[in-house]
């Protein structure tokens, strides 16, 4: 049975159609890990079509220094040569929230305790190596955000012009007509600082928002994480480890069954197949001040977008709707990929 599965999932792997065979698609992935940030990057990792110029790292799931130690903990169970840049600590303007260790562990990385990296951070900061990056390689790099986007508006208020030389950026976060969950109508990177999502969401680059109204339509079980357990053995058993106290936490206090919702890999899964996704295109505001503070809010009908204070405002890909069965196969496809 093992033998078939593991057929199966080449079959469906190699089904996922790749916009380029010639060129690798070059990343910088912007996290705060976090559990589903480590599954981010792992899943980042794995995919063969994606060359990784460098991770940074933002305060949220963790506290900066924990964030940065956990990136580069993946980076050194890897055996890959990335770099890793320490971004902001704080928001650019609300107070810092503590960390949500109740979620992901107060080492960020489900209270598993990993050992102290032998690799260290660049001493360049996050902001400095998006924008020169970005001018090494114009057109060519998209960013993956996954946590705060602080990083991100820092970039842009260093060299406004970044948003000309970046090709994408594609962010898990917001929540469009659907509960927010950390507080009724915001998602957690958004909240965490929204006066930073705001300037990234109105200046003028592609971006696409992976928003918690697909990501909640997505659970992954531990059938999966078994499977992963055993086949791969380099991220399977690590992956296995950090998401116990996340489950236990999706099912004690969400009440939540059937596994755990997969935000942040949803950004990456984006980008390995964008046909697993449904887009809506519109301009996005959020909400930076007051009880709904952290609500992304794109208008719901075509004649809103021309109100203050959406006028004149870029339109960003939303995405929507999701394949979840067919996401499921590809996560795992790729995971298991020898």
């Amino acid at each position: 049975m093992t033998r078939i599965f593991c057929l199966i999932a080449l079959l469906v792997f190699n089904s996922v159609s790749f916009s380029s065979h010639s060129q690798l698609r070059k990343l910088i992935i912007d996290c705060d890990p976090g559990v589903d940030d480590a599954m981010a990057l792992i899943l980042a990792m794995k995919y063969p079509r994606f060359e990784i110029l460098g991770i940074t790292t933002v305060f949220g799931n963790a506290y900066p220094d924990q964030a940065v130690k956990n990136a580069l903990t993946i980076v050194e169970l890897s055996k890959k040569n990335i770099k890793v840049y320490q971004g902001a600590s704080k928001p650019l303007r609300k107070p810092l929230d503590a960390p949500p260790d109740f979620i992901h562990g107060t080492d960020g990385l489900g209270n598993t305790r990993q050992p102290d990296p032998k690799i260290t951070y660049q001493s360049k900061s996050a902001a400095q190596f998006i924008v020169d990056i970005a001018k090494a390689n114009p057109g060519q790099v998209t960013i993956v955000a996954v946590g705060r986007l602080t990083n991100l508006a820092l970039a842009i208020q260093l060299d406004s012009s970044v948003t000309k030389t970046i090709k994408e950026v594609v962010f898990m976060g917001g929540a469009l007509l659907v509960a927010g969950n950390v507080n009724p109508v915001a998602e957690a990177n958004i909240e965490g600082d929204p006066d930073a999502a705001d300037i990234v969401l109105t200046a003028p680059w592609k971006v696409t928002m992976i928003g918690l109204n697909v990501t909640t339509r997505v659970k992954l079980n531990d059938e999966i994480l078994s499977r992963i357990k055993n086949g791969n053995k380099q991220y399977g058993p690590f992956i296995y480890s950090i998401t116990r106290f996340y489950l236990d936490f999706y099912k004690n206090s969400n009440h939540l069954t059937g596994g755990f919702y997969v935000h942040d890999p949803s950004a990456v899964m984006y980008l390995i197949d964008s046909s697993l996704f449904k887009i809506k295109k519109g301009p996005v505001r959020v909400v930076t001040d007051g009880i709904a503070i952290g609500q992304t809010i794109m208008p719901v009908l075509d004649f809103q977008f021309g109100l203050s204070p959406w006028t004149e405002k870029p339109f960003i890909n939303a995405a929507v709707e999701v394949d979840t069965r067919r996401f499921l196969k590809t996560y795992e496809s790729v995971m298991l990929r020898k």
